[in-house]
């Protein structure tokens, strides 16, 4: 994908995430709606939207209805801010990224639970690694020092 597709997938994001969360859209439908991603056709004539939608099943085909019907308001709306020669076909998809990772996050609680573990924390990545306790004062204290991989004891 290339740098300007990339450009226009952001671009097109931050105006559809704006104009759905501010008075824009006026449906009762909608409900508390995140745009989590766009993937726009090499052409610019057609735009996958993926959103997540806060609430239940019912108050998620509520909006991914009402969503489908403000299509012509929202190209409008894109169009107005973008000014490009073909405004995309909006087409919505509901992202079940987030839901995916509730339900694994949950079944590994209750895993864990069944083993009388605790939870593990999963790590994120760039975070700084927990202290170690006192392991390494201990080593310190012993005098001795800690074999590095691949020495030869003696």
């Amino acid at each position: 994908m290339g740098l300007r597709l990339l450009k226009v997938n952001e671009s097109i994001k931050e105006t559809l995430s704006s104009v759905i969360t501010s008075a824009g859209l006026k449906d009762p439908r909608i409900g508390f709606v995140t745009v989590t991603g766009v993937e726009t056709s090499r052409d610019l004539r057609h735009a996958k939207v993926f959103v997540s939608v806060l609430g239940g099943q019912t108050e998620r085909e509520l909006t991914m209805k009402a969503l489908e019907k403000s299509r012509g308001f929202l190209q409008a709306k894109i169009n107005a801010s973008l000014h490009m020669r073909h405004t995309p076909q909006l087409q919505f998809f509901y992202d079940e990224t987030l839901d995916n990772a509730l339900r694994i996050e949950r079944a590994l609680k209750r895993e864990a639970e069944v083993l009388g573990e605790e939870p593990h924390e999963i790590p994120v990545p760039g975070a700084e690694p927990e202290a170690q306790g006192d392991e390494g004062a201990a080593d310190a204290a012993d005098g001795g020092e800690t074999p590095v991989a691949g020495e030869d004891e003696a």
